[in-house]
């Protein structure tokens, strides 16, 4: 399988960069009152769109030596995925806040950044690891 590498890891990426622009795109289009991001065709999109990069990301993971994984960057990756997710769902209920879902759509593309810092960094301190040192 290590062949495919290549192409899952394309996928992987490409997925993650749709699925941030998609979120952003909603959820922004959300705040302003829009009410095309509720609509079936971007949900249930969203929902084939991160099947396909949770999909990736599990095969990438059973294809990569686990000394990759060594100082933890993966770990602090999928605890700030969960974070996201949550943030991004209690950004787009109609039952917050205007105020509660800007601050957690804020909150969710910040989670969002650091976690891509995390990914192409392969560190937990992800964007800040060139400030530190």
């Amino acid at each position: 399988m290590m062949e495919f590498y290549p192409q899952i890891k394309w996928t992987h990426v490409h997925a993650v960069m749709c699925s941030g622009a998609l979120f952003a795109l909603r959820g922004g289009a959300k705040l302003l009152g829009a009410r095309w991001p509720r609509h079936w065709l971007p949900r249930y999109g969203s929902y084939a769109l991160d099947t396909i990069l949770l999909t990736s990301a599990t095969m990438l993971f059973t294809m990569l030596p686990k000394a990759i994984f060594a100082n933890g960057w993966l770990v602090a990756k999928l605890s700030l995925l969960v974070l996201y997710v949550l943030l991004g769902v209690m950004a787009m209920r109609p039952r917050r806040t205007q105020v509660g879902r800007a601050g957690c759509y804020v909150a969710a593309l910040a989670v969002f950044l650091y976690m891509f810092g995390i990914a192409r960094f392969h560190h937990p301190l992800g964007w800040l690891l060139p400030l530190l040192g």
